[in-house]
């Protein structure tokens, strides 16, 4: 059915449709709506899952950790400094691989204090182990969330679905919601092998002696590669379903002759794609990168190839290094010929705005041979010391 929503009320309803046995939330801005609208539909009768709401997003994240580790479907949502509390629990959720989903609702990490959009949070926890998919439009978050469940079951991986604050969770759009019936046969019901049962009792998470922590990691790391053609399958089945795909790993749009590619995540690329689309502008190929965690190496590598140049864009930076997805593209691309030249720009941190003219902007820059590797692109450094430029 299409209804016109608000991106954080279209996901309660993604959510919903999954049927959770178990919600634990704690609001913060810009994720609130999300777990609003879920208590809204657990009052109202229409979800029917033990929500909890707690004190803090570190007891979010516990509290959905011990419902998933007892064989429960288990959803939890978060932002910026709460995803900063959640950290030494979603290491744990990832390391013990516990199959659950959470939303973040991407928002800047203070400080100074921003409540607006970038993808620091995101990238904050990187390396816990999570599958990381970002969404470019409300539809895509959807289609995601249900996605991930999936996902998460299939590869015994937490997920995280990624999509921008503000740009995305407070914006109304015309989103086309599957019917329940569909979604209850296109998901399986939730089975957790491991699961907790006092009737058969068991540990999970105890200390591991460095006799046995390597391999241990070592498992995990296979385990987040092996789950990238999960993703790419379960995206296919659902596009095989419903008629539309959220992008696998990545996908590549625009000019395929082009010699000049632009990489991009999240609600940026539909600015691009508006640019892109400007009368008399420079042809581009634009590669979307849903995929964050696991990257897709060599699937990027395959879209790369032929170009000249490729800038990346980033929503958050790694200071003293450069941009986060700039690093992780440049260390794919290492060592292989015939990939392009990188040039790494940072955009919109703090939710500065993102005109249409970027796609011009950064595509004129390349003729600047004496740029930096890495730069926050609309910087306006005269609004800063002359120490600091």
């Amino acid at each position: 059915m299409r209804e016109a929503l608000e991106g954080s009320q279209a996901i309660a309803r993604a959510v919903t449709l999954c049927k959770p046995d178990v919600v634990a939330a704690y609001p913060i801005t810009p994720q609130t709506h999300i777990v609003e609208n879920l208590s809204e539909l657990v009052a109202e009768g229409d979800l029917h899952t033990e929500f909890v709401s707690v004190e803090s997003e570190f007891s979010a994240a516990s509290v959905v950790l011990g419902a998933a580790a007892a064989g429960a479907r288990a959803y939890t949502a978060s932002a910026s400094q709460g995803v900063l509390l959640m950290a030494e629990v979603l290491f744990n959720i990832a390391g013990l691989r516990i199959p659950l989903v959470m939303t973040v609702a991407n928002r800047a990490v203070s400080g100074p204090l921003s409540i607006w959009n970038d993808h620091a949070d995101s990238m904050a926890v990187r390396d816990s182990g999570w599958i990381q998919l970002h969404c470019v439009s409300n539809q895509e978050a959807v289609d995601t969330t249900i996605q991930a469940f999936r996902i998460a079951q299939e590869t015994d991986l937490p997920v995280m679905v990624c999509m921008d604050g503000f740009i995305l969770t407070h914006v109304m759009e015309p989103i086309d919601l599957p019917e329940q019936s569909e979604v209850d046969a296109w998901l399986p019901p939730f089975v957790f092998d491991r699961a907790l049962d006092p009737s058969d009792p068991k540990s999970l998470g105890m200390m591991v002696t460095p006799d046995y922590f390597p391999e241990i990691r070592h498992a995990h790391h296979a385990a987040m590669e092996k789950a990238l053609p999960v993703i790419e399958a379960t995206d296919r089945d659902w596009e095989a379903s419903f008629g539309r795909a959220c992008g696998g790993l990545l996908t590549v749009e625009g000019d395929a002759g082009a010699r000049v590619g632009i990489l991009a995540m999240g609600s940026t690329v539909g600015t691009l794609r508006a640019g892109m689309a400007e009368p008399g502008a420079a042809p581009a190929r634009l590669i979307t990168l849903r995929a964050f965690r696991p990257f897709p190496a060599k699937a990027l590598r395959d879209a790369a190839r032929g170009l000249d140049h490729l800038i990346v864009i980033d929503r958050a930076i790694s200071p003293g290094a450069g941009g986060v997805v700039g690093l992780e593209v440049a260390a794919a691309l290492a060592g292989h010929p015939d990939m392009p030249r990188l040039h790494n720009h940072a955009l919109g941190l703090g939710g500065r705005d993102i005109p249409e003219t970027i796609y011009a902007d950064l595509i004129a820059a390349i003729e600047d041979t004496d740029a930096p590797g890495f730069s926050v692109f609309d910087a306006d450094l005269s609004k800063l010391a002359p120490e600091d430029r």
